[in-house]
């Protein structure tokens, strides 16, 4: 499936600031023929580094006081891979790789240690596999209320279950705190995500699974096959699409998705498991 995606975004500069932005397509095996073009008015020099193995993109730029606009426009072909999820099984801890541990520990959003006790009461004794990770996402969606404004950059996974309210953000960090309370290694995904109305930046996470990362949503407002990533992490913290260091006033951000031209429409959203990765003996693999 082809896509046309891109961004839009505006700040009114206030003093010297940097930003960091992560908002660009990562280079995945399976992200194929990636045509973009960033564009950063006033044209300023940018400094750029994609992380080894998981393939975020960062690029860094020093505004002076003044308006700033940065325009990404990008065609993508995304290949995934799905399968029947009661064929996906756990990875036991024994088999682990080591290199994916800081997917199995709390992190500064992801409070699994205070949820461990909740986690296990509820789904512990469900089978394993791809379906308990399926079952989290359907206890979320059932019980927790998307509601934007209910909490902001701050929220940790434990306060957005005491809330009971939150937004994708929220709703990823919960789940993966409930995966890795439970000794499944999650991590948090930032994407542009078809399907989703209106269009936005949109959150979900990816479970280790058999070898393999595997996509889930519990806000179920995208397809699982129109989720090209940006960036994966322990948590928001860490893949925030803009990082301002200084004084500014951000503007209106714009969001597209869409198929590219001659491409046939999407399948929608699916029972299969879906990855959009090669299998993964270790945190990377993209």
């Amino acid at each position: 499936m082809r896509y046309r995606l891109g961004c839009e975004l505006s700040y009114e500069v206030k003093s010297p600031t940097t930003f960091i932005f992560n908002l660009e397509v990562a280079k995945l095996v399976r992200h194929r023929n990636l045509a973009e073009r960033l564009t950063i008015s006033p044209d300023l020099p940018r400094r750029t580094y994609i992380v080894p193995d998981v393939r975020n993109r960062y690029f860094s730029i020093n505004a002076d006081a003044g308006p700033l606009d940065i325009r990404y426009e990008a065609e993508v072909t995304l290949e995934v891979f799905r399968t029947d999820p009661a064929c996906v099984n756990e990875t036991p801890l024994t088999e682990m790789p080591l290199d994916i541990m800081p997917f199995l520990l709390p992190s500064r959003y992801v409070s699994s240690d205070r949820l461990a006790t909740f986690a296990e009461r509820e789904f512990g004794d469900l089978p394993q596999g791809h379906q308990r990770v399926t079952a989290i996402c359907n206890w979320i969606y059932e019980t927790i209320d998307y509601q934007r404004g209910s909490s902001d950059e701050q929220t940790t996974a434990d306060e957005s279950l005491l809330n009971r309210a939150g937004v994708c953000r929220d709703f990823a960090h919960i789940g993966i705190a409930f995966c890795r309370a439970l000794n499944i290694p999650a991590r948090f995904v930032s994407c542009y995500a078809y399907g989703l109305e209106p269009s936005d930046f949109h959150a979900v996470f990816e479970a280790y699974l058999d070898g393999r990362w595997w996509l889930f949503d519990a806000t179920r407002q995208a397809n699982l096959d129109g989720l090209v990533r940006i960036g994966v992490g322990r948590d928001a913290a860490e893949i925030a699409f803009a990082s301002p260091f200084g004084e500014m006033e951000a503007g209106p951000v714009k969001i597209t998705i869409e198929h590219a031209d001659g491409s046939p429409e999407a399948p929608g959203r699916t029972t299969d498991a879906i990855s959009t990765e090669e299998p993964a003996p270790n945190a990377g693999a993209g």
